[in-house]
């Protein structure tokens, strides 16, 4: 799949001297989110350098029946305005086992 702003949602806005902290849900894995200028339009929601994305993998996304799969966190290591593309850093991934 690909990159869908809808899903990226800014939850703490850190200016323009801090990172901000986004959630981002997605049916896409996290290998997926890693590739190069997967935030292929991301510049334009205001991602940044050093920004960190919380990614929730759901299966049946949009769907009544949406459930978890996994989750980690990404760091945009890099956002060149000039070329117009986004890098982020491989997941730290989270754990997700519900015991109970």
């Amino acid at each position: 799949m690909a990159f869908d702003g809808a899903y990226l949602k800014l939850m703490v806005a850190g200016g323009d001297d801090h990172p901000n902290f986004w959630s981002y849900k997605t049916a896409d894995a996290a290998t997926a989110v890693d590739s190069a200028n997967y935030f292929a339009n991301g510049l334009a929601f205001g991602l940044k350098a050093y920004d960190l994305i919380l990614r929730t993998t759901i299966t049946n996304l949009g769907a009544s029946n949406e459930a978890f799969a996994n989750s980690g966190f990404h760091v945009v290591n890099a956002a060149d305005a000039a070329a117009g593309t986004i890098d982020v850093a491989d997941t730290v991934a989270l754990s997700g086992t519900d015991t109970d």
